[in-house]
């Protein structure tokens, strides 16, 4: 790409991200990202394998498709999602959320992002894929101390 070219290029945001999974995982990482983030179900394109896509005000936001190709090795349990670490899901509802994970008795983990004005709760999905919850730091005003403080 020349110099022009990048120019006109810009990322803006994550559109989706996509889990892929063998199908007899699905049932779980459905439940889990409807009940626990609140995703709803809805169109998905008549692929050839099973899978769900979740959306969160209209967009599709996590794919999840039950396609993992037999005999693919295992991640090793260190690195279950591989190099991927994490996904950020920018959220609002910083008391709301807090009191949510606590009804579905999940375990989280909080930490302000240093010099930055944003707080985070991170929580681990089914397969082990540890998701970011972004809030404006102004919401601790509201939702009070972390309780469940991340050292860095």
């Amino acid at each position: 790409m020349s110099p022009d070219q990048s120019s006109d290029m810009r990322l803006e945001h994550i559109d989706h991200f996509t889990l892929r999974v063998a199908a007899a995982r699905l049932p779980e990482l459905l439940d889990f990202y409807t009940r626990v983030l609140g995703l709803r179900e809805g169109d998905r394109p008549a692929f050839d394998f099973p899978g769900h896509w979740l959306y969160a005000q209209g967009q599709a936001l996590v794919h999840l498709a039950g396609n993992e190709p037999v005999g693919e090795p295992a991640a090793p349990a260190a690195l279950p999602t591989g190099k991927f670490n994490h996904v950020s899901l920018r959220a609002t509802g910083l008391k709301a959320t807090r009191e949510h994970l606590q009804a579905q008795g999940l375990d989280w983990r909080e930490a302000p992002v240093p010099g930055a004005p944003l707080h985070q709760i991170f929580l681990i999905d089914p397969v082990g894929l540890t998701i970011e919850l972004t809030f404006d730091a102004a919401e601790l005003h509201e939702a009070g101390p972390s309780t469940k403080a991340l050292a860095y």
